[in-house]
């Protein structure tokens, strides 16, 4: 499955990397995103290069108004980051939209665990399916900073 398009009203969601405003979502991020504040150009080029990258774009300009990136396996495991709706965009369901993409997406595959962390999106991504941890504390994580 190489790309996937779905429409929200006037938006579509593609999963074609080729399509991104790598400029843009490098400035959303580094700038607004208080988990990527700082992200040098260069890495953020090379986190899209290692993931799946899915775009949200407006139909009549080809606008990409929103992004979201999936670390994974193809096959057992992924991690959802750097979810990201331009703010004139927001309030219009497309951060939900987009979530849901990426879970329809990652499901032929049988992922069998996506996995993301938020400070305030909750709700979102409780609309498509996102419980907390059954059990939290068997969650690690090793940090480099």
């Amino acid at each position: 499955m190489d790309e996937t398009t779905t429409a929200l009203d006037a938006y579509e969601i593609s999963t074609d990397a080729a399509r991104l405003d790598r400029a843009r979502v490098h400035h959303w991020l580094s700038t607004d995103a208080y988990w990527a504040l700082g992200r040098s150009r260069e890495k953020q080029d090379r986190a899209i290069d290692g993931s799946l990258n899915f775009g949200a774009y407006e139909t009549a300009s080809g606008e990409l108004v929103a992004y979201a990136r999936v670390v994974t396996d193809h096959a057992t495991f992924a991690w959802l980051c750097d979810v990201y709706v331009d703010r004139s965009t927001r309030g219009k369901g497309l951060g939900t939209a987009l979530v849901e993409a990426v879970r329809d997406h990652l499901a032929p595959f049988g992922v069998t665990r996506v996995v993301l962390a938020t400070h305030d999106a909750h709700g979102v991504y409780a609309k498509a399916g996102f419980e907390p941890l059954d059990v939290p504390e068997h969650w690690m994580a090793l940090r480099f900073r």
